[in-house]
C-alpha cells in the first residue's frame, strides 16, 4: 500500500474522482492531515464511512521513529529509523527570523564529496516523498512548534532523487499542506546541471544553493567528484542561464577547509568567477568529524577570506555555526549508528 503523504493535493483529488467520490474529499483529508494532525483516517469525522474503509484499503499513514535526539544551544539533531531499518538524519536550527530544518533525500550519497560525511557511507536508496514530509511532521509535534523554513541539505544529493524532491516541495509548499512559502524553502546541489535545467522550468519560485567549495577545476575536481562531470565552467555558465530565466538569485555554498581552499588566492579566484552574477556566497565553517582528516579553517582565515570577496564586491555572508558538540555535520549521527 502506498503511504498517503506521497500524495500531492491533485493526486488525492484523482484518486477520489476515480472511485466516483467528490474532488473535494481530498481537500477534507488534506485539512485533517496537515492542519488538524489527525492521521487516524477512522478519526476523520467528516468523511463518510465507506470512504475511510477505502482510504484504510488503499493508504497507509505509517510514520518513521525518532530513535534519537541531540540537542546544543541553537540546534537539535534527529536521527529517524525507516520501516526498512536504515536510518536519515534532521537538523533543526532557531534563528532570529524563525526555525529551519534541513531534511534528507537519501539513505547515504553517491557523490563521494571529499569532506562530507554523508557520502562516506554509499546510496542505499532514495527516500520517498513521505519520509521526507514526515522528517517535517515528526519534529513539528516534537517541538509543538511551526517550521518556517526548510532546505534539503541533509544525507544526500537531491537532485539524484528529482522526482520525489519537486513531491516533497508541492506538498510542503501548498496552502492546504504544510503551507511553507516557496522562498522559505532552498533546495542545495552539488552541480548536477541537467536537473537545474529541469528547475528551471519548475513553476515554483524556491531558492537553489550550489554546493561549490572550490574556485577552480583543479581543486575542485579533488574535492568533488561531479566536477570531473560537469566542471566548474558549464556549472557557472548554467547558474548565469537560471538567474536570466527565472529572476532568481543563487546562493553559493563554500566550506572552509583548512590550507585546502581557503586561501586570499582562492577567495579572489572565486569573486572572479562570480563577478557580476546575481548570487550570494555562503562562507561555512567546517564541521569536522573522527572518519575524515579535513580540518576547519581559524576564524582569522575566514574573516580574510571573507574581506577578499567584500572588496571585490561580492556579496557575502559566514554561517553561524550550528551545532559542533551534536555531531551536527551531515550524517555524523547516522555513520555512528550504522559503524556501531
Amino acid at each position: 500500500m502506498n503511504n498517503i503523504f506521497n500524495y500531492r493535493l491533485d493526486m488525492l483529488e484523482d484518486y477520489f474522482l476515480s472511485i466516483g467520490a467528490k474532488k473535494f474529499n481530498a481537500s477534507q483529508v488534506y485539512d485533517w492531515l496537515y492542519k488538524k494532525r489527525v492521521f487516524d483516517f477512522a478519526k476523520m469525522t467528516n468523511l463518510k464511512k465507506e470512504l475511510i474503509a477505502k482510504l484504510n484499503a488503499t493508504f497507509t499513514n505509517d510514520f518513521l521513529e525518532i530513535v534519537r535526539k541531540q540537542t546544543d544551544k541553537d540546534t537539535s539533531k534527529y536521527l529517524f529509523k525507516l520501516k526498512d531499518g536504515n536510518f536519515v538524519e534532521s537538523v533543526l536550527m532557531y534563528h532570529d527570523y524563525g526555525i529551519s530544518i534541513c531534511v534528507s533525500s537519501q539513505v547515504g550519497c553517491n557523490m563521494g564529496c571529499a569532506f562530507c560525511e554523508s557520502g562516506r557511507l554509499k546510496k542505499v536508496r532514495d527516500l520517498q516523498t513521505y519520509e521526507m514530509v514526515e522528517q517535517i511532521l515528526l519534529i513539528e509535534e516534537d517541538i509543538k512548534k511551526r517550521i518556517s523554513s526548510v532546505v534539503i541539505m541533509g544525507i544526500g544529493e537531491p537532485f539524484d532523487n528529482y522526482d520525489n524532491v519537486m513531491n516533497f516541495i508541492k506538498i510542503i509548499n501548498h496552502d492546504k499542506g504544510i503551507a511553507i512559502g516557496a522562498r522559505h524553502i532552498t533546495v542545495s546541489t552539488c552541480g548536477i546541471i541537467p536537473k537545474i535545467k529541469m528547475l528551471m522550468a519548475e513553476p515554483l519560485q524556491i531558492n537553489l544553493a550550489i554546493s561549490l567549495h572550490a574556485p577552480n577545476n583543479e581543486l575542485r575536481s579533488k574535492l568533488m567528484k561531479i566536477n570531473k562531470v560537469y566542471d566548474i565552467n558549464e556549472l557557472i555558465a548554467t547558474l548565469k542561464e537560471y538567474i536570466a530565466k527565472t529572476n532568481r538569485r543563487v546562493t553559493i555554498e563554500y566550506v572552509t577547509l583548512n590550507g585546502v581552499n581557503d586561501s586570499k588566492e582562492c577567495a579572489l579566484q572565486l569573486a572572479h568567477l562570480l563577478k557580476g552574477m546575481n548570487a550570494y556566497v555562503n562562507l561555512i565553517p567546517y564541521n569536522e568529524t573522527n572518519n575524515i582528516g579535513f580540518k576547519k579553517s581559524s576564524k582569522k582565515t575566514i574573516l580574510e577570506f571573507y574581506d577578499v570577496l567584500k572588496k571585490e564586491k561580492i556579496n557575502v555572508t559566514i554561517r553561524k555555526e550550528f551545532g559542533s558538540k551534536i555531531d551536527a555535520a551531515c550524517g555524523q549521527l547516522r555513520s555512528k549508528e550504522v559503524d556501531a
